[in-house]
């Protein structure tokens, strides 16, 4: 397969498309070898237009999506970032090269070693892998960030989330019910006392765990 022609495939028939224009997040989706962030036996699927499942309920999102995600935070190349949820590290990568550094945290040990050891080895030297519970503030700790991505829906933005934000950065995370989850971007108020929320599209993502909504008893 010809895994070059594959990607610019994906960048100008399936990203730009869906309105993905900036020049910065086309290029890193052009450059990171995202073939080399699937399992092995999806190589072939990595440049499809579907999510990709990794096993155990979670997915490698398809591209339109990352696209998306990535346009609605406009990460700057002198700002931190912290992901939250690793996964395979594909989207960690393209946020590493638009990023000054970037912090992900991973809950699962081996996709958070596995992605780690993929991530050091094609010279993405400017992130951190950590293997945690997010919502467990040990896991944050006090460094701030100028960007936070969270890559699963969240019923209420943790404090430990919104502490790690510094004044006048931006929050990109999902809520809302299935099937009509809507995908937003916080922004903090530079005095850091107060938020702003923006809609920027629609989707349906599975909630993070210990973040999902109460469930309700229905007789």
């Amino acid at each position: 397969m010809d895994f070059a022609k594959a990607r610019e495939f994906m960048v100008e028939q399936q990203v730009r498309p869906w309105d993905v224009l900036d020049s910065r997040v086309l290029k890193a989706m052009m450059r990171v070898p995202r073939e080399e962030f699937v399992l092995p036996e999806q190589r072939n699927l990595a440049y499809a237009d579907v999510d990709l499942p990794l096993g155990d309920g979670s997915f490698n999102r398809k591209p339109v999506f990352q696209g998306r995600v990535l346009q609605s935070i406009l990460v700057q190349p002198d700002e931190s970032v912290l992901e939250i949820g690793t996964g395979v590290g594909y989207q960690t990568a393209c946020l590493a090269m638009l990023a000054k550094n970037v912090v992900t945290v991973e809950a699962d040990a081996a996709r958070a070693n596995t992605a780690a050891t993929k991530l050091s080895s094609m010279g993405y030297n400017n992130v951190a892998v950590v293997n945690g519970d997010a919502m467990s503030p040990s896991v944050v700790g006090d460094e701030a960030f100028d960007v936070i991505v969270v890559n699963s829906a969240i019923s209420e933005v943790p404090e430990n989330f919104l502490e790690a934000l510094k004044p006048g950065g931006r929050m990109f995370f999902v809520r809302g019910d299935a099937p009509a989850m809507e995908a937003v971007v916080l922004t903090k108020s530079e005095s850091g006392s107060g938020y702003s929320t923006k809609a920027v599209f629609e989707t349906d993502i599975p909630y993070l765990s210990g973040a999902a909504p109460a469930s309700t008893f229905v007789l």
